[in-house]
C-alpha cells in the first residue's frame, strides 16, 4: 500500500476549485476567441465553447446575466468572467457574466462593465441630479493649470459673467496618479464652504488619455460632492463615467463654463425689458390715479355748496342787519337825546344857574328841603352855579308859601346862612 494518504476524486475536485477560486488572475479574467457550440436549454443558460486554432475552454452565461443573445456561432468575442472547476462534469469551466465583440478593445468591455455596475448601484439616476444655481458666486475648477481647458473656461467665464470668481483645484488629468489627485482636488473645494458649483474639465483625446475620468474612485468621488458638479470632458463625441455621475453634462470645457453662468448680455436685455416694463407699469398706476383723483375732485364740486351764493346771501342779510342797526341806533340816539333834554330841564344845574342854591347837611349828605330838617349852629354845605361853601345857620325862620295844589299860603321859615 502507498505510504501517501489517498484522496477521493470528490476531494480532488474540490481542491482543484478552491485553486482556481483563489487564484488572482482567473477569478477576474477577459478571454478572447471564437463562438462555437451554442446551446440554450428550457433552463435559459446559455453554454457555449470559446476556441482558438489549437485550444478551447467551455462556457455558460447564467440567464440572470444577460436580457438577449447578441452573438452565435462563429463570431470573434471576448468574454469576462472568472475560471472554475466543475465538478460534476469533470472539466475546467469560464463562468461568464459579460460578452462583448472582439473588436470592441478590452478598455471599452471595462468601461461598460462598470457603468452597468454604478447605473445598477444609482449612481446615473436622473432623480439625485441637483439643479445649477442661477446666479453662482464662486465656480470651483478641477482641471490641469498649464492646459487648453483652463484657459477656455477663463475666457468663457470673463465674457459671461464677469462678476464670478473661479476657484482652481490643480490635478493631472492623465496618467496613472491622476485618478487620486483628481479625487484630491474634488474633496480640497468641497471643504470650502463657499463654492456654488463644480466644473470637472479635460481637453479631447484617446480613450486611453481619458481613462482617468472613467475611473471607478473619481466617479464615486463626484457622486459624493455636496455642491452640484457639471462635467466638460472631452470633445461632444466622448462620455466617460464621470460624465454619467454629474449633475450635468457638457461636451466640451467652453461648455461647461457657459452652463455654470449666466450670460451678461441677456441679463442687460432682460433688465431692460424689466426697467421698460416697471416703467409702462407705474405711468399706468399714476394714469390711473390722476383719473381717479380727477373723478374724485369733480364729485368734490358737485356735493360742495354754492359758496359763492352764500357769499351774497351774506352780504344780503350783513347789508339788511346794517339797516336794522342804523335805523335802531338813531331811534336810540333820538330817544337818548330827548331823555337828555328831559335831564337837562329837570337838572338842579339849570336852577342852580338861575340863581337858586342846593343845600346838604355837611355830617350826612342829607339834602335839605325844609327849615325844619335844620337848626342853628347847623353845618351845611351849599352848592351854587359854579361852586359849593360850607356855612353855620345862625338863624332860622319859618314863612308860608302858596300849595301848588290848592293855591293856598303854606307856611315858610326864612333862613340866613353865614357863609363859614
Amino acid at each position: 500500500m502507498p505510504s501517501q494518504p489517498i484522496f477521493t476524486v470528490a476531494q480532488v475536485a474540490r481542491y482543484l476549485r478552491g485553486l482556481l477560486d483563489y487564484d488572482d488572475v482567473l477569478s477576474d479574467v477577459w478571454v478572447s476567441g471564437e463562438v462555437s457550440n451554442l446551446a440554450r436549454p428550457q433552463s435559459g443558460h446559455l453554454y457555449f465553447t470559446l476556441k482558438d486554432a489549437n485550444t478551447q475552454i467551455r462556457c455558460v452565461f447564467f440567464r440572470r446575466g444577460f436580457s438577449r443573445v447578441d452573438f452565435a456561432n462563429g463570431d470573434a468575442v471576448v468574454a469576462h468572467g472568472r475560471v472554475s472547476f466543475y465538478e460534476a462534469g469533470g472539466g475546467l469551466q469560464l463562468y461568464v457574466d459579460q460578452v462583448q465583440p472582439a473588436g470592441i478593445g478590452l478598455l471599452q468591455l471595462q468601461f461598460e462593465q462598470l457603468r452597468a455596475r454604478l447605473e445598477e448601484e444609482g449612481l446615473f439616476d436622473p432623480a439625485r441630479k441637483r439643479p445649477l444655481p442661477r446666479f453662482p458666486a464662486r465656480v470651483g475648477v478641477v482641471t490641469s493649470p498649464t492646459g487648453a481647458a483652463l484657459h477656455d473656461i477663463i475666457n468663457v467665464l470673463a465674457r459671461r459673467y464677469p462678476l464670478v470668481e473661479l476657484v482652481l483645484a490643480p490635478t493631472a488629468v492623465q496618467g496613472d496618479d491622476a485618478p487620486p489627485r483628481i479625487v484630491a482636488a474634488l474633496q480640497a473645494l468641497n471643504a470650502l464652504a463657499d463654492i456654488d458649483v463644480i466644473v470637472i474639465a479635460r481637453g479631447g483625446g484617446s480613450l486611453e488619455e481619458l481613462w482617468s475620468f472613467n475611473d471607478e474612485r473619481v466617479a464615486r468621488a463626484v457622486f459624493a460632492s455636496r455642491v452640484p458638479v457639471v462635467s466638460g470632458v472631452g470633445h461632444e463625441t466622448d462620455v466617460t463615467i464621470v460624465d454619467l455621475v454629474a449633475d450635468l453634462r457638457a461636451p466640451t470645457p467652453s461648455a461647461a463654463a457657459e452652463m455654470v453662468v449666466p450670460d451678461q448680455a441677456e441679463l442687460l436685455t432682460a433688465l431692460s425689458g424689466y426697467r421698460r416694463t416697471m416703467t409702462a407699469a407705474m405711468q399706468n398706476a399714476i394714469s390711473a390715479r390722476w383719473a381717479r383723483l380727477d373723478l374724485s375732485r369733480s364729485r368734490l364740486r358737485r356735493g360742495r355748496p354754492n359758496v359763492e351764493a352764500r357769499k351774497q346771501q351774506i352780504d344780503d342779510l350783513t347789508r339788511d342787519l346794517r339797516r336794522v342797526l342804523d335805523s335802531y341806533l338813531a331811534v336810540q340816539c333820538e330817544r337818548w337825546r330827548g331823555a337828555c333834554l328831559q335831564l337837562d330841564a329837570l337838572s338842579p344845574l339849570l336852577t342852580l344857574m338861575r340863581g337858586y342854591a342846593v343845600v346838604n347837611r355837611s355830617s350826612t349828605g342829607e339834602m335839605l328841603t325844609s327849615v325844619a330838617q335844620i337848626a342853628e349852629s347847623d353845618a351845611v354845605r351849599v352848592r351854587l352855579r359854579d361852586g359849593y361853601f360850607l356855612a353855620d345857620v345862625v338863624e332860622r325862620r319859618e314863612t308860608e308859601v302858596p300849595s301848588r295844589a290848592s293855591g293856598q299860603v303854606a307856611a315858610a321859615t326864612n333862613w340866613f346862612i353865614r357863609q363859614v
